[in-house]
């Protein structure tokens, strides 16, 4: 059984979906699409921009959105058992799975990114990626600490993402590698993802969720806050508004879309972040990408 799976944020670089805009009509006609949605040209800077340009909010998610969304109209068998992004990933494998349309998808994408980008300006904030540590250890100290600072990615095993306060995370950080976390890293982030500081943004993507028509999938989205599969348009929208203050649970995901019957995992988006990520939680599977 095939899941194809799309990146989130960090995937980016410069000539990003340039080739798929050369050589494919269709792909070009949505890209030209998206220009018109968003009302600049984000083609000039996925093609050409620099990387400090492709890291401004309002470029990189729909950015890695459309790219990872028109790859998925474009290659020759998009042929899905079940589906699954990370963190913004999740709203490009719910349009490649038909739950929602390119147009409204890329809206929320662009939304969302605006949102954040206001919720993390409101409390300075950051994230840090800790490297060798068992999760229950992460998510006891992060228990511990004083402050806002909470486990934000579950990316694979003895790789977890912390979230939150920066005084909180250095701390955290700080007794992390006490307690033999091989490395603590502050990640070069815009704030706390994934913590309980996105919650203004949370509330007001909240209301474009819910003003949106979703349908019901082809096939199972297995979503980032609770690594289950779900059709039921409710229960998307539900989690998908959960997603911006809860932990995204992609080693679970893998996990367990691996338990139901998948054994190729095909990604689709700029980079090979998640093929990585996948190999080291299954070595046993089968991994590839398109880009």
């Amino acid at each position: 059984m095939k899941a194809f799976v799309f990146p989130g944020q960090g995937a980016q670089f410069s000539g990003m979906g340039k080739d798929l805009y050369d050589s494919n009509s269709t792909a070009r006609e949505l890209f030209e699409r998206a220009n018109s949605i968003l009302g600049f040209r984000i083609t000039d800077t996925m093609f050409t921009g620099t990387g400090e340009q492709l890291k401004e909010t309002k470029v990189t998610q729909p950015a890695i959105f459309i790219h990872s969304v028109i790859l998925s109209k474009s290659i020759e068998k998009f042929d899905p058992n079940m589906v699954a992004g990370h963190s913004l990933g999740e709203f490009s494998a719910l349009v490649a799975a038909g739950s929602i349309s390119f147009e409204d998808g890329l809206k929320l994408v662009y939304a969302r990114a605006m949102a954040m980008q206001r919720a993390c300006e409101t409390t300075p904030s950051t994230m840090a990626a800790v490297l060798g540590a068992d999760d229950k250890i992460v998510e006891d100290i992060c228990a511990e600490t004083p402050g806002v600072i909470v486990p934000a990615n579950y990316n694979c095993n003895g790789q977890l993402v912390i979230s939150g306060e920066i005084e909180a995370v250095k701390t955290a950080c700080e007794k992390l590698k006490a307690a033999g976390a091989k490395r603590a890293l502050i990640l070069q982030v815009g704030g706390a993802f994934h913590s309980p500081l996105m919650e203004p943004a949370r509330e007001e993507l909240a209301t474009a969720i819910e003003n949106t028509h979703f349908s019901k999938p082809i096939c199972p989205v297995y979503q980032n806050t609770d690594a289950l599969p779900h059709t039921n348009p409710s229960e998307i929208k539900e989690n998908l508004i959960k997603q911006l203050t809860a932990p995204v649970k992609w080693r679970q995901s893998v996990e367990k879309m691996w338990e139901d019957g998948a054994r190729e995992f095909i990604e689709l988006g700029p980079g090979s972040v998640l093929q990585n990520l996948i190999m080291k939680i299954l070595p046993e599977s089968s991994t590839q990408g398109f880009q």
